[in-house]
């Protein structure tokens, strides 16, 4: 199978490289030359544009930061959908509008070719040794046909259903991760502010009730004070905008969320737009004049998890 990779950034770049070291027959396309040029260096091959891509590969995949952008990349007059023909299959694995993937996949299908919306969670570090977990939706039998190619870039793979049901479910993942994120700030602060061991709170929290995934990865790049966990501001306020419109959708009118996206709004108009979206946090440092500085922490994570085959959940 020739793959076509389009979206080659923080999260994408590692998924594509997780294919090219597994020798697959790929051909990447991304705005930044730098990227495809390293791409080119390691065996990849270029295309000049997303339709020439499309016209060149069996499966498309696109990774890219926003519902629009990958709109623009899809339905441009050089974009992939242009490129199309029967028998194609388009995965989509930017974390977008489920209504957005399911508008574009009736135009997939229209060209005879395959929409699948795949989008992935667990972290920048987990997407470079291959082991982050992907979701799946759209029609069985092609998701059965591209299970080696999500095998190799992810380790836990979930089929959710229908074209979209992957969007919706990953949207949902990401607002609780959120979530966790601007609770930690409030519970580093009164652990700071009561003159506990970080160190030990670090471990006490992570054997408790009170663990989360966000609490493991990034609590150590909050202590160690880099912040880098791969993920910026912005892209976190356009997830969880996402989580609210949906609601908006069904009906559905919350209470944590919109308040949530306020605070991060708030991070965002001090720190900046491209800043780790781990400082959240250090609003209340900033605020209450701490800092959560603690020996021993990692300036960037790290998978240290043995790259295997993937597998279906």
């Amino acid at each position: 199978m020739k793959i076509g990779f389009i979206g080659l950034g923080n999260v994408g770049g590692k998924l594509a490289s997780s294919l090219l070291r597994n020798k697959f027959d790929l051909t990447v396309r991304d705005l930044d030359k730098n990227l495809t040029n390293d791409f080119k260096n390691r065996g990849a091959k270029i295309a000049n544009s997303a339709k020439e891509l499309a016209q060149q590969v069996d499966l498309i995949i696109t990774c890219l930061p926003s519902p629009k952008i990958c709109a623009e990349v899809m339905e441009s007059k050089d974009g992939v959908i242009n490129g199309l023909s029967k028998n194609k299959i388009w995965l989509e694995m930017s974390t977008t509008d489920e209504s957005e993937v399911k508008r574009l996949g009736k135009i997939v299908s229209a060209k005879q070719s395959i929409p699948l919306d795949g989008p992935v969670s667990g972290g920048c570090h987990r997407a470079a040794t291959g082991n982050i977990a992907i979701f799946v939706g759209g029609e069985r039998t092609s998701f059965d046909k591209i299970l080696p190619v999500l095998r190799t870039m992810g380790k836990k793979i979930l089929h959710t259903g229908e074209l979209g049901t992957a969007s919706i479910l990953k949207v949902i993942t990401n607002y609780l991760a959120s979530v966790h994120l601007a609770a930690l700030g409030e519970a580093w602060t009164i652990a700071k502010k009561s003159n506990l061991d970080l160190n030990k709170t670090f471990k006490g929290i992570a054997v408790s009730s009170g663990n989360s995934f966000v609490h493991e990865t990034e609590s150590q790049v909050i202590l160690n004070g880099s912040y880098n966990i791969n993920f910026t501001m912005d892209l976190v306020q356009k997830d969880i905008n996402l989580f609210n419109e949906l609601s908006k959708k069904l009906n559905t009118p919350l209470e944590i969320s919109p308040f949530v996206l306020d605070i991060f709004k708030d991070a965002q108009k001090k720190y900046g737009s491209r800043a780790w979206s781990s400082m959240v946090v250090k609003r209340l440092e900033d605020k209450f004049n701490l800092n959560f500085r603690a020996s021993g922490f990692p300036e960037e994570l790290t998978d240290n998890e043995k790259e295997e085959k993937g597998y279906e959940i």
